[in-house]
Order: C-alpha cells, then structure tokens, then sequence
C-alpha cells in the first residue's frame, strides 16, 4: 500500500461522532466516505478502551477499501495496535516528536492548535503533517473551544504544511475558512446528523471545487 504521509490532507475531514452502536458507526462512516470524504478520524470519547480497538479496527476495513486514510484521536498506541495510517495530537494528548519515534516515518500526525499561531510554529518544527485551528464557529462538540479567526489560516500558509479547519463549520460558513486558506474542513454535527450523510458529504466536497 502507499505510504500513508503521501495521502493528501484535502477536502472534508470526517470525525466520526461519539456513538456506542457500532452497526450505525460504520453505516454512517461508509456513507461519509461514499460521498467523498477523503480523510475520517475515529474519536469516540464514550467509548471503552476495548469498544474503541473494536470500531477503530472496522474502520480501518472500511477505508483500507475506500482508500481513504484512518487518522486516531489522541490514542498512539491505538494508532500503532492497528496499524492506521496517523494520529491526531491534541496539547494535552502526548509530544509530537514522541509519536514520530514509536509511529515512524510514513504514518501521519497532526496537531491541534487551537487559535495559536506559535503552536502550529512548535509543530511543525516537530515534525507534524498537518495543524488544525479552531473552533472557527460555534461548536456544540466543544462550548467553551477558543475561536480561531479566519486571518489565522491566511498566516499559516508560511508553515507550508496542510491546515484544518475545525468547530461549528456548515454549509452555510464553510466558504469563509476555506475562501481564507484551509486546505480541510474537518466536521461533525453536520456531517453526521444530516438526513442523507452522503449528499451532504458530496456539498462538502462541492465547496473545494
């Protein structure tokens, strides 16, 4: 298979919801990806240690036949366990050069950065293949996320790396954060509670043409 790092970080960035029901996980994440989405993270934060290692092996079936990457929130040795293709950092969740040395060279990491400009410096110093700002909107996954403004994403083109825009994106305001340089939107709540999870991964998707 081709080295996961040569994957590109594009287009919707689905994050899969927190849901127990694994039959609907996967239901819903096959759906994202027939519509188009080209990278999903599973993070399931109700999920038990041994519930996760079992979606977290399903999805990765899934987009290994999707040929879509499998990124794991937080979780290195989850990442390492199943042989996804990354892990996503957030401050709190480990050091970026740690998870080089035990992930090695081709898998990808990413890092939340919050609204922090320096943070996403500090990361890709450290090695990191993508950086996430947000919240860029009101987000009910996170209330109380700083906000990252749009201008944030016009600076981190210095970084050349992929940026990912993530918090209460829509439909509706997806437009303003990609229009100001995010390479990816990464969604929850509108991906995953729209009626046709599909057709709405597709007007994602719509947007970055």
């Amino acid at each position: 298979m081709t080295k996961s790092r040569s994957m590109p970080i594009s287009g919707l960035y689905a994050i899969t919801p927190d849901i127990t029901d694994t039959h609907k996980l996967l239901a819903d994440s096959e759906a994202a990806l027939a519509g188009g989405a080209r990278i999903l993270q599973y993070r399931n934060k109700r999920a038990s240690a041994e519930q996760a290692s079992e979606q977290a092996a399903a999805l990765m079936t899934l987009c290994r036949r999707y040929a879509v990457p499998l990124i794991i929130n937080d979780d290195v040795q989850l990442a390492i366990q199943l042989d996804a293709d990354g892990v996503h950092l957030g401050i709190d969740d480990g050091d970026i050069a740690a998870a080089r040395a035990q992930l090695g060279s081709h898998k990808i990491i990413g890092a939340s950065c919050y609204n922090n400009l320096a943070l996403a410096q500090q990361a890709a110093k450290l090695g990191a293949d993508y950086i996430a700002f947000g919240a860029c909107f009101p987000s009910s996954t996170k209330p109380d996320a700083p906000r990252a403004e749009a201008a944030l994403f016009t600076a981190a083109r210095e970084l050349k790396l992929p940026v990912v825009a993530i918090g209460g994106i829509n439909l509706e305001n997806a437009h303003k954060i990609i229009h100001a340089g995010a390479d990816a939107i990464a969604v929850i709540g509108a991906l995953w509670n729209a009626p046709d999870i599909a057709t709405q991964a597709r007007h994602f998707n719509q947007l970055f043409s």
